[in-house]
């Protein structure tokens, strides 16, 4: 052995790794499952471990062919959950040099001429152990050929052959694959779990991490063993055997979770400026704009769990100072403001990633999201406005013959006006304006038959005036009834279009018993009775005496003539000669 060999670090995800089912952790019950399928006898021909990255589907599988080809100290132990990891078979499986399991990546081996290579070998017994093992990983990349090819061999294959599929995308699995194997689900670690498992590590590589440390990890690595050791590697490295939080969330890139909830909370109570001065701190202490802004979106989901359900807030990688701030917001905040406020941070890390500048992007979102945290909710809003609507005045009028009447004044403009000033004062001005600019820009239907043909969707035009019996139309809502054979989609589209136009929400509803007229029916009984009209002249009477097959085509009246004749005519030429002026 060289000495390069001897001193080679090895990482500790690869250090640790385990080798029997009870190095296993969170996974007890897929290992009480086989534990009693090895005991019964009653060993799968195939198996599909699924979860996310770095949870243990490819060391499980190493660990079940390990147990299938287990033959002990002695030589004479049979499949068994506890491999003894000396024999000559657990020790070629673990140094990945076993004959007879053979591990394939479906991710560079995706074709129909890999499967078939497999195909070809089963039918030749294990050269030295109990079984033949295939395990294919990233089993998901196959293509559907390779799927197909392999289906008749996986379904009946030989006594001797085992398959271990993992795979991280299960959906990408067809079922006819997944009907023929046992699947497991391998879940996420637990944090209690996680932090119990850092800690053991720790100790046996001699270094010293403090809890609140060993939690910031358990948390970025969402669940996955590897991604936690990964870290722990990595954290033993920086803090060089002695590693506190504030080391690791330099490492991490993240902002002191404590700053973070002093910059949420300035954001909630409006303070644009101290919030502003608090992202520009963390900023210089080297704190990512996108680490800040998503660390803001978590707390918002973790004080909106917590609003819902206060036990998430027994978290063993929150401090007790953390977890009580987010219990007071979470009774402090409505929902309305933190759905809202979510919604924002997800939109703002869309324009920080495709920034020129992520600090400028990041400011004019932390602006937004102070300035609109305390508007009110769109059900206030609606209550508000139809309270405003519903506000009119009676008038007792007499008529010419002595007879009296009521008759209910609208004045909509004063009443807009009004509330419009009112919704500004509370901070929502946009949506008053919104309302208020519907009104005047599309007063009536025809308002938006006229930004049809703008934007000349002639087919939509036609579909409107063919199938729309009008119900109901306010600025911003109409309600019909479908006419006979109108297409299906004609409510969604329509409201699409005009949003896409108009740049307003349209509601476009659809009502039953709805008798009008459309507007080509308008069209057309109009029409109808002037050509009725028509042929009641004289002159028109004569012509149908003596053209009898003769018809009416159509009809013009004098406006139409004169301005279709100013429309065709040619301009005026200033200074143009005219031979019949001398």
């Amino acid at each position: 052995m060289t000495a390069e060999e001897t001193t080679s670090y090895q990482v500790l995800a690869r250090k640790y790794r385990p080798e029997t089912f009870s190095d296993l952790i969170g996974q007890e019950a897929m290992v009480r499952t086989l534990k009693n399928a090895f005991d019964a006898d009653r060993i799968a021909q195939a198996f599909m471990m699924t979860g996310i990255r770095g949870v243990g589907k490819t060391t499980t599988a190493r660990i079940i062919a390990k147990g299938m080809n287990c033959v002990g100290t002695e030589g004479k132990t049979g499949p068994t959950t506890n491999p003894c990891g000396q024999c000559e078979h657990c020790t070629a499986i673990s140094e990945g040099r076993h004959v007879d399991v053979l591990e394939m990546d479906a991710a560079s081996r995706t074709g129909v001429d890999d499967i078939r290579e497999i195909i070809d070998s089963v039918h030749y017994r294990a050269a030295s152990a109990r079984f033949k093992i295939y395990i294919i990983d990233e089993v998901h990349m196959l293509s559907n050929n390779a799927f197909n090819a392999l289906l008749k061999t996986l379904e009946e294959p030989p006594a001797h052959v085992k398959f271990i599929f993992a795979t991280t995308e299960i959906r990408k699995v067809p079922v006819t694959v997944l009907s023929r194997c046992q699947r497991f689900d391998l879940r996420r670690i637990e944090p209690e779990e996680m932090i119990k498992m850092l800690q053991n590590l720790a100790t046996l590589e001699n270094a010293s991490i403090s809890t609140e440390a060993l939690a910031l990890i358990t948390r970025a690595s969402e669940g996955s063993a590897r991604d936690a050791q990964s870290l722990l590697d990595q954290a033993i490295s920086h803090g060089a055997g002695e590693t506190n939080v504030d080391q690791v969330r330099s490492m991490l890139g993240l902002a002191d979770r404590g700053r973070v909830l002093d910059l949420f909370e300035f954001i909630m109570r409006g303070q644009a400026k101290e919030a502003l001065n608090e992202l520009g701190s963390q900023y210089s202490d080297g704190a990512d704009p996108i680490g800040i802004i998503r660390d803001l979106a978590e707390v918002t989901h973790w004080v909106s769990v917590i609003k819902i359900t206060p036990d998430a807030a027994d978290d063993p990688t929150v401090s007790p100072d953390e977890k009580a701030r987010g219990q007071a917001f979470s009774q402090s905040l409505p929902m309305p403001i933190l759905t809202r406020t979510w919604q924002l941070l997800l939109k703002a890390l869309e324009e920080i990633s495709s920034a020129p500048n992520a600090m400028m992007a990041a400011e004019m979102a932390i602006i937004r999201i102070t300035h609109v945290s305390d508007l009110p909710s769109p059900e206030q809003l609606v209550k508000k406005l139809t309270n405003t609507q519903s506000d009119t005045t009676v008038v007792r009028k007499e008529s010419p013959e002595g007879a009296t009447k009521d008759t209910t004044s609208l004045n909509y403009k004063k009443t807009q006006h009004t509330e419009t000033n009112s919704i500004r004062n509370e901070g929502n001005t946009a949506l008053a304006l919104d309302a208020e600019t519907l009104a005047l820009q599309y007063p009536t239907f025809e308002s938006v038959l006229e930004v049809i043909r703008k934007f000349r969707d002639m087919k939509l035009l036609i579909d409107v005036e063919n199938s729309i019996r009008l119900s109901s139309y306010i600025p911003g809502r109409i309600e019909f009834t479908p006419a006979e054979n109108s297409p299906t989609d004609l409510a969604q589209r329509l409201g699409k279009l005009l949003q896409n136009w108009t740049g307003f929400r349209w509601a476009i509803t659809v009502v039953s018993n709805c008798s009008t007229e459309t507007i080509q029916e308008h069209r057309n009984a109009e029409e109808a009775q002037l050509k009725y009209e028509a042929a009641l002249h004289p002159f028109v009477k004569t012509v149908f005496e003596n053209f009898p097959k003769a018809s009416i085509t159509e009809i013009k009246s004098q406006a139409q003539i004169i301005t279709e004749a100013e429309e065709t005519r040619l301009p005026e030429i200033e200074g143009e000669w005219d031979p019949f002026e001398e």
